[in-house]
């Protein structure tokens, strides 16, 4: 399997290119092919809109490529992802697109478009504690299918996001219909305020709410409130949920770090 690395957001670390290279030239079951706009640094972004969308467009109409993965996180897919969208090369439907964090303004786009999505870990990953075994997890389920990278409550459709992202791309041309779906959540470096007032946003829209359920991955690295909130995430997820007649599925296993597990959208068990 030959599977590119672009970078729609911030810059690739070389240190990780150079890891995650390393792990999967010892695999000897797939080309890793790390895009150079990867390396490109204009102020917080890896290259220019037009950079960016460029070697995203490149790898989406490569016949040869199998898969495109997404290099890191951090914020700028929104900027190019209706630009990627439009008319799309046919090869781009050959192709599975993985990553998590920004690239869900993508993957959301993406799955609306017919194109198989999914997240899970991504190169920049490898410089986590932990996160060989992160990458080897994405490898194994791109490669082949692994069920054992899944997140193990799986049992129908599912779509997984990040709180904010998800938020902020409702009500634009990239949000997808959510009509039956397990949704996934988690969240990084945000006051707990800032969550409850982004669960008052994402559960008053009607299409959310007809999700089959909600559940929570890890909630990461909380600002500290200047007047203590009182309740954790998950007490103000499930007072959300009850507010706008929504289940609560309980927590997920997916969240910014080593441990984050592959949820492909719309899977279904076999």
């Amino acid at each position: 399997m030959r599977i590119a690395v672009v970078a729609p957001s911030c810059p690739l670390k070389p240190e990780a290119a150079e890891r995650v290279t390393v792990i999967a030239g010892a695999r000897g079951d797939c080309e890793l092919v790390i895009h150079p706009q990867c390396f490109l640094s204009e102020g917080h972004f890896a290259g220019s809109d037009e950079a960016r969308l460029a070697a995203l467009r490149e790898v989406m109409a490569d016949p040869a490529v199998d898969a495109v993965w997404f290099a890191r996180g951090g914020y700028g897919s929104n900027r190019i992802a209706e630009a990627a969208l439009a008319g799309l090369p046919e090869r781009a439907r050959a192709k599975t697109y993985l990553g998590y964090s920004d690239a869900g303004f993508l993957h959301a786009g993406f799955y609306k478009a017919g194109l198989e999505v999914a997240w899970g870990p991504m190169p920049q990953d490898v410089l986590r504690d932990g996160g060989e075994a992160a990458v080897n997890r994405a490898l194994d389920w791109l490669i082949r299918r692994d069920t054992d990278a899944l997140e193990p409550a799986l049992d129908g459709p599912a779509m997984a996001f990040n709180l904010t992202v998800l938020s902020n791309l409702l009500g634009t041309s990239l949000e997808p219909d959510l009509t039956g779906v397990d949704l996934l959540i988690e969240e990084v470096g945000e006051h707990l305020y800032r969550i409850d007032r982004t669960m008052f946003h994402l559960t008053g829209s009607a299409n959310v709410r007809k999700v089959r359920r909600l559940r929570l991955g890890r909630v990461a690295d909380v600002l500290e409130n200047d007047v203590d909130f009182a309740v954790d995430e998950q007490a103000i997820v499930e007072d959300w949920c009850r507010r706008s007649g929504i289940a609560f599925g309980g927590r997920a296993d997916i969240g910014h770090d080593a441990s984050n597990r592959v949820v492909p959208f719309s899977f279904r068990q076999n």
